[in-house]
């Protein structure tokens, strides 16, 4: 069995289809990316998948865990980055990661070793009792990817983890996101815009559009399919020229 397993899985909004039956396997260890035009389901389905929407229909499994009856098993054994910043501005960066590493029940006695060991990982050590209001874009994403490993989760969600970040930025999250993986065996799912970040970072890459899954393979195998010489063009003869709101 894989780390995530989705099958038929479907979310209507009145008549409105935003996942409309797409199945997909993802193993472990594996990084795999969910590419798509702006309103083609990744969002909803990321957020099927971390527990927090209610799928219509279909059967989804995250670490061997229904998502529908074993809701909080499967959030025991995630750790999830979205989008949208959600770290405290009022506390330090060391109490952000304190009240998680209590949320997620990490035993008292290990949560400083294992909150320093993560801030020096994205080398913010010496920034941990600063608050974090004082902190730049980048920086507050690479604590939210510390926090959300303070509970040595089996898979990570990223939403656009590098949207509005310096090229920097960036490289240093993906050689720490690659570190993990070849390190801890982590399985990573991730949700993007950026299509050079999903052909270097990614075992394999699913590109869906209005809701379906449009192929799933890695880089090669999309670009044999499709009879194109790069993601962009595979992703443009998949999913149109159509611009999406």
């Amino acid at each position: 069995m894989g780390a995530i397993e989705v099958e038929n899985l479907k979310k209507k909004y009145h008549k409105f289809t935003a996942v409309d039956g797409i199945s997909f396997s993802v193993e472990e260890g594996e990084i795999f990316a969910f590419l798509g035009p702006n309103g083609a389901g990744k969002t909803t389905s990321l957020k099927i998948l971390t527990t927090i929407l209610h799928p219509t229909s279909g059967n989804i499994r995250v670490n061997g865990y229904d998502v529908l009856h074993k809701k909080n098993d499967v959030r025991k054994s995630i750790g999830v980055i979205f989008q949208d910043n959600s770290l405290d501005d009022k506390l330090t960066a060391y109490e952000n990661m304190e009240y998680h590493a209590v949320l997620y029940k990490v035993p008292k006695e290990e949560i400083r070793e294992r909150v320093d060991k993560l801030l020096g990982n994205v080398e913010l050590l010496d920034r941990k009792n600063d608050l974090i209001k004082t902190f730049s874009g980048g920086m507050k994403r690479r604590i939210e990817i510390a926090r959300g490993l303070i509970h040595t989760p089996k898979v990570l969600f990223l939403d656009e983890p590098t949207l509005g970040l310096d090229a920097h930025t960036r490289a240093f999250l993906w050689e720490y996101i690659r570190d993990l993986k070849e390190n801890s065996n982590l399985t990573v799912f991730l949700t993007t815009h950026n299509l050079d970040e999903a052909e270097k970072i990614a075992d394999r890459i699913a590109i869906i559009d209005k809701g379906q899954i449009q192929t799933i393979g890695t880089f090669e195998q999309i670009k044999k399919m499709t009879g194109t010489n790069t993601l962009e063009q595979a992703f443009l003869k998949l999913t149109g020229h159509e611009i999406r709101n």
